[in-house]
Order: C-alpha cells, then structure tokens, then sequence
C-alpha cells in the first residue's frame, strides 16, 4: 500500500489515479489547504496534515503501507521570499516529522517531489543531475535541505529514496478528471488559457530581450502523466535495487513564452492579448533539463513531447473547469 502525501493536489493527484488503475491501493493524507476533494476519488482519503504525528502513527499501524510519496509542500517562489518561515516549516520541519514516523515504522520506500530550483542559475545546459547546486530562492534551499536529509538517511537506515527534480510540470488527465487547479495561479499555461477563455484580461511576458529566439523566456514542459509514470518507476526501481538515486523529470525540449502564447491561440481558437513587462529577478533566459539518467536507470521516456498535446489536455480540463463560454 503507498501513502500519498498531498495526494490531492494537481501532481499527486494524477499519480494517484494512475497508480490505482493499476491496481495499486493508495491512501491520499492531504490537509486541503491546496489541494481539492474532488481529486481523492481514487484510493482512501484522510484529511491530515504530515505535523500530526498521532495521525501519522495511526496511519501505519492500521494499514500495511510500505511506500511513501510525498508531494505536500508550499511552492510559490515569490511568497518563499517574503515568507521564510511558512516554507521551511513546511517544506523542511514537517517533512522531518513525516521522515522521523517513517522511520520509527521501518517504511523505508521515499519517493521525493523535488525541483529543479534546487539548482539555481544555470552553469551549463541542458541541466544534469551532477550541475552544481546553488538555488537562490527559500523555496529552493527547502527542497534541497530534504535531499541532504534523506542522503544522511539512507545512508544511517534502512532507507531508500528517489528525488525527483522536475521541470515544469503541465497538462492535465487526458479524460480531464483532474488537472491544473491552483489558487493562486501562477504557471504560464493556464494563466495564458486565462487569457484565451476571458478569465483574464490578458497574459504579461515578463522580458522581451533575453538571448533566445524570439527574446522570450524558454522552458521545459513535462506533461503531468509523464510525470506520474517516472513516479512508478522510480518506485519499482528503488523496490528491486534496494537503493537510492536522484533523477531529473523533463521534457528535454525547451518552449518560449511567445510560443507557449502562440500555441494556446491555435488550439482555443482565440485571440490571445500580451502586454510586454519587464524581466523578473533570477529569471534565466533558458532552463532545459537532461532526463538521459532517468532515462537510462528507470527505463523511462515522457510521451507527451509536443506543446501542442500538452496544451489541449489542459485546455480540455480548462473548459470542463470553468465551461466552454467562448469570450466577447
């Protein structure tokens, strides 16, 4: 049995669904201060928060759990600034508390939601699992704390782990069950659907001058799915190698904000207002990751490789969302 961690959010949410049509039983432990009920319809949902370790403790002695994931942290890198300690007592605190109960319970299978921030400004592209660390937000250092955590870990327990440092995650379930609910929003592809269903008045392109194509920001998109699906074999491998690894999660191709824009106009069939503003601070003109470990060690390869499909899987939950009213 594997327990969720912030199952009912956008990512874990789709792993859930996905690990349960494969015959998997999950719990999904998730406080909803994010994440939606309307996502837990797969598996046995608890309303929890990974602080309460009664609760925690309840859970393993009741049921034959033997894996873990956990996706419940705060990810906003901006409110990270301004809010330290909100994210380290989160993201850093509480997941040592999940980790000490794990522990104390001999589950020894982790699998981490990790970032590419823990990264930083990049040296060299596309980014490996070797580049240097350095991230430069609070957000960033939270994640990367927990990786040097759980390496002590492994290595004074019986305990494994996989971190999984992912791009930027996009697209929703292709039946559009669940998908990208976020409050606030702030993820370029539905802000940028926003703009095409009338939601919002337009999208802002934050720099126009970086040395890319068109001036542009380029990034890489990794279709949610594609994600879950590292999941479970990450999962398999750390059951069958008996150890612990860290791998980046990406598309391995990189898109423009224009493009992203450009894209979105096409498959809504709607006109789509930018307004020009100025580059924001730490922004790297490109990130584009390597998967070629991922790809290697756990036998994976994301399927959703072109920003068309990622897009109409989430304008398909967009307008299940929010309706199908063209904008006037």
């Amino acid at each position: 049995m594997i327990l969720i961690i912030g199952g009912a959010g956008y990512i874990g949410s789709h792993i859930n669904k996905m690990l349960n049509q494969l015959g998997h039983e999950t719990i999904i432990l998730d406080n909803l201060s994010y994440g939606h009920k309307e996502f837990t319809k797969w598996g046995k949902f608890i309303e929890g928060d990974i602080n309460e370790t009664a609760k925690l403790e309840r859970i393993f002695q009741n049921y034959p759990v033997d894996s873990v994931m956990h996706f419940a942290a705060f990810t906003y890198v901006g409110e990270s600034v301004t809010n330290p300690q909100k994210y380290y007592v989160n993201n850093v605190k509480n997941t040592l508390n999940l980790l000490e109960t794990m522990n104390k319970y001999h589950i020894k299978n982790f699998i981490f939601s990790s970032t590419c921030a823990v990264y930083g400004e990049p040296q060299e592209l596309p980014l490996k699992e070797d580049h240097p660390l350095n991230p430069i937000n609070p957000y960033g250092r939270s994640k990367l704390m927990i990786e040097n955590i759980l390496k002590d870990y492994s290595e004074a327990y019986d305990f494994n782990y996989a971190s999984l440092r992912y791009f930027n995650a996009a697209g929703a379930d292709p039946e559009a069950e669940i998908g990208e609910w976020h409050d606030p929003e702030t993820h370029l592809i539905p802000l940028v659907l926003d703009a095409a269903s009338g939601r919002r008045d337009a999208i802002n392109i934050f720099g126009t001058d970086y040395p890319t194509k068109d001036g542009t920001c380029i990034r890489d998109y990794i279709h949610v799915c594609d994600l879950a699906q590292a999941h479970l074999k990450a999962l398999d491998y750390l059951k069958d190698k008996d150890t612990s690894e860290i791998f980046n999660l990406g598309n391995g191709n990189g898109f423009s904000v224009r493009e992203v824009i450009e894209t979105a106009a096409r498959i809504t069939g709607q006109k789509i207002k930018s307004i020009e503003d100025k580059p924001r601070a730490g922004d790297p003109p490109i990130l584009i990751g390597s998967a070629a470990k991922a790809k290697k060690v756990l036998g994976w390869k994301p399927h959703w490789k072109d920003l068309s499909e990622i897009i109409e899987t989430s304008w398909k939950w967009h307008q299940r969302l929010y309706g199908t009213k063209d904008k006037v």
